[in-house]
Formats: structure tokens, sequence, C-alpha cells
């Protein structure tokens, strides 16, 4: 038996250091739900670059224009975000064809995608 005076339960460090744990589990959990919310962004937004590569070079093969070689730079925005495309066309060894690149960034900032296609003078 246990004395008379003695009641059981737990002490204050044991309270505190039950605390200090769980905070440290929730601080992680914090950081990793940010850390999933930041990569979903982004990658809704390398998404959204792509989109816009993919219509520049539709848009060009429907239209059915053979671009003059150079740089060529243009906004095509995208659902909320102002993206800037950058068309690179460039001769080939065969007259009928330029090589045509188009690079996407938000304004002066990195690029987000980059797609590469085929323009042609054939019928």
């Amino acid at each position: 038996m246990s004395a008379p005076g003695r009641q059981r339960g737990f002490t204050l460090i044991e309270v505190l250091v039950a605390l200090a744990i769980v905070g440290v589990a929730l601080a992680a959990g914090i950081r990793a739900l940010g850390v999933g919310i930041g990569g979903a962004q982004a990658l809704r937004l390398r998404s959204l670059a792509l989109q816009s590569a993919e219509n520049v070079l539709g848009e060009m093969r429907l239209q059915g224009e053979f671009p003059a070689v150079g740089r060529h730079r243009r906004p095509c925005p995208q659902a909320d975000l102002a993206l800037q495309c950058e068309q690179w066309v460039q001769a080939t060894p065969n007259a009928r064809f330029r090589r045509v690149s188009v690079s996407v960034r938000l304004e002066d900032g990195p690029v987000l995608s980059k797609l590469d296609g085929l323009a042609s003078r054939l019928p």
C-alpha cells in the first residue's frame, strides 16, 4: 500500500516534458503543411506557364504563320497571372522549317516553362 498522505498523479516536470513533445510535434506538422502548400502553388504556377507556352505554339500553327527569325516578346496572361512569353525563332538547315522555342516567365522572373516546336511552310 501507499503512504497515507501521498497523492498519485503527474509531476510538474512530467507535464512540462509532455507539453514540449506535443509542441514540437505540432510545429513539425505546421511546417510540413506549409511546405506542401508552397509546392502546390509552385506546381500551379508552372502548369499555367506550360499552358501559355502551348497556347502560343498552337496559335502560331492554327494561323499558319511562318515566323521571322529572331526573338519576340509578348504578354500571355493565364488565369490571374501576368505571364510574359518570349518566342525565339531559329532557322534550320531546311528552309521550309523554323525551330520555335517559347519561354514563359513572370515579369523579370525566372523561366517557369520552356517549350520547343517547329513551324513549317508545308501545306
